[in-house]
């Protein structure tokens, strides 16, 4: 999968992303800063590599996608992660969101149903330094031994919010989900006392189903 390395064409590209992502109203400079250093390429096919720092979302194994830059940039200025924070996300996926989570400090436990994608992930975040616990399970149940979390992030559309993840969130902690099924209404979850929530709608996205076992 690493086969091509990170040049200086690569990090030009990148910061061309990270401009047009600011012109879209990414305003927060750690999530762009993220952006422009993790290496987008390297966690798609080679074969797409000529697309990696255009603004859309890729095809990965599984029949799953890496999303495009601007959702993972939303995503990740709306769960306004500050350096120390305990992150769970689900799904893994691709690795990139959590590597784009990791260079903003935060430590990073992520859930993938897929095997295939859990040790593509694994290796991939393993080869470039990234420091992140990853898990290979159910998203919906979360990871009750390393809870509570500062923060979780789902990268799937969800029919729902699954209790057993504001369970695990602290008392307030932010929770970003897609909720939806054709399209999904990006969701900001604050926790409150008594696991009572607030929720705001952040306007609306398409991912691939998050899928919960049976």
């Amino acid at each position: 999968m690493i086969n091509s390395g990170d040049t200086f064409l690569h990090k030009g590209l990148r910061k061309k992303l990270v401009e047009q992502l600011a012109k879209k109203g990414i305003h927060d400079e750690k999530v762009l800063q993220a952006i422009g250093k993790v290496p987008r390429h390297l966690f798609i096919a080679s074969g797409l590599d000529r697309l990696a720092y255009e603004d859309q979302a890729l095809p990965i194994e599984e029949g799953q996608t890496i999303s495009q830059p601007y959702t993972v940039a939303f995503q990740n200025q709306l769960l306004d992660v500050k350096p120390g924070m305990k992150v769970l996300e689900i799904g893994t996926g691709s690795g990139y969101n959590a590597a784009v989570l990791a260079e903003m400090g935060a430590k990073v436990f992520s859930i993938e149903r897929i095997s295939k994608l859990y040790k593509n992930a694994q290796y991939i975040l393993t080869t470039l330094g990234y420091k992140c616990q990853l898990f290979l399970g159910d998203g919906y149940l979360g990871k009750p031994p390393y809870a509570p979390y500062d923060r979780i992030i789902v990268t799937a559309g969800a029919s729902e919010i699954p209790k057993p993840l504001i369970e695990q969130l602290v008392e307030g902690g932010k929770m970003v989900i897609p909720v939806g099924t054709q399209t999904q209404e990006m969701l900001l979850v604050i926790k409150k006392e008594n696991n009572e929530v607030e929720i705001t709608k952040h306007g609306y996205f398409v991912f691939v189903p998050f899928v919960k076992d049976k």
